[in-house]
């Protein structure tokens, strides 16, 4: 039975992947408790019917960082997305720029920014962690800001990477792991053609730019290993807000006061964010985490919103939990992988379709008038 266009993707991505690649995607930390969470909590909420409003005129427009979006989706920044179709963030990029969408490059990307930002006809978004490397950081945000990105999405909650078993199980690594990897991708011809043979090179983009020699698949997990930073702080971020002038994201807020922590900072955003349930198994939901976060600081800085959103109806209950926008990751990656960037394209028409649905039916002309009344009951009541 198909439950929505995500899921039934989801079905098709685990057929035509490799099972590292599919692993990686869809897994989580530990035991993948929050993984599960993030949907289930969003499937819980119940929307408000209402009826007889003249709802002839519907917009999904909004404002977001002096930006018009066609709807109040982004695409997140995923890690690899370049081995999910043949030079997949070029794909992802060029049907969320067709939508009216921002889209978020990836630190980690397999397409480096100089050659995903001239493929699109609006400003691009650029992901970037905190990491031992400095010299990365700066070289990573003078490029990004030569390629014309306008908004720097900051990742913190990744200070060390989350113990994701299934990664080990699957071939992504543990011992033999390129062995297992070539083993599965002969077992998987549509994609070793499409992407292990016609994609190339399957290196880290942005990484190799910096570096001067190609880091691949290889070397990934060790290089993340050992350039991520658990002596993070706030201060940290300091040189960077001086460095940046565009607007600045913090993503991977799940508590109020570190939300209250990115207005004094002097963050332009937040995302409301358990990283996917990829990094501390048994933290709230992003859905659960949301309200409290919107009760302390709407209308201070923008809220965004990620984790567990699987359709357009999940979209219309993040904005009435509080979110001004939401990201998706997992699911427009399930769709890269099926179809390319035609797949990415069709599951946002899908989502828009779902949320004009769910916004006659709730009496929300525009996006503004999406807001807890929408909701019966708030989450945890």
């Amino acid at each position: 039975m198909i439950i929505s266009a995500s899921t039934d993707y989801r079905a098709a991505a685990q057929r035509k992947l490799p099972p590292f690649l599919f692993h990686y995607l869809d897994g989580g930390a530990y035991a993948e408790h929050t993984l599960r969470r993030n949907v289930d909590d969003l499937a819980d909420i119940a929307l408000r019917q209402r009826v007889l409003r003249n709802m002839s005129e519907l917009s999904l427009e909004t404002r977001l960082f002096n930006e018009t979006l066609s709807m109040p989706v982004a695409l997140a920044p995923v890690g690899l997305a370049g081995m999910y179709a043949r030079r997949g963030e070029v794909q992802a990029a060029r049907a969320a720029a067709a939508k009216g969408i921002p889209f978020t490059l990836s630190t980690v990307s397999v397409c480096p920014i100089e050659e995903v930002a001239p493929e699109i006809d609006r400003p691009m978004w650029f992901q970037l962690y905190v990491l031992k490397d400095r010299g990365f950081m700066k070289n990573a945000l003078e490029r990004a800001k030569a390629a014309g990105v306008t908004t720097l999405v900051f990742t913190v909650d990744m200070p060390v990477p989350g113990a994701r078993y299934r990664d080990a199980h699957s071939g992504m690594s543990g011992p033999n792991a390129p062995l297992r990897r070539m083993l599965q991708a002969m077992t998987h011809p549509s994609w070793a053609w499409d992407v292990g043979l016609l994609g190339k090179p399957h290196d880290l983009g942005n990484i190799s730019a910096y570096r001067g020699s190609r880091t691949g698949l290889a070397d990934y997990i060790g290089w993340l290993g050992d350039n991520f930073d658990p002596s993070i702080s706030w201060k940290d971020l300091e040189w960077i807000r001086e460095f940046w002038d565009g607007p600045m994201v913090i993503k991977g807020i799940l508590d109020p006061q570190d939300a209250k922590d990115a207005v004094s900072f002097g963050a332009d955003g937040i995302v409301v964010s358990n990283h996917g349930g990829r990094q501390l198994d048994g933290v709230m939901s992003s859905a659960r985490a949301l309200p409290a976060i919107a009760d302390a600081v709407k209308g201070e800085l923008a809220i965004l919103a990620d984790s567990g959103i699987r359709t357009g109806l999940d979209v219309v209950r993040m904005i009435a939990l509080g979110a001004d926008t939401v990201l998706l990751g997992r699911a427009f990656i399930y769709a890269l992988a099926v179809a390319g960037g035609a797949g990415v394209s069709n599951l946002l028409d899908l989502i828009e379709k779902e949320m004009r649905v769910a916004m006659v039916l709730t009496g929300a002309k525009s996006i503004s008038e999406i807001s807890a009344d929408s909701l019966v009951r708030e989450l945890g009541h």
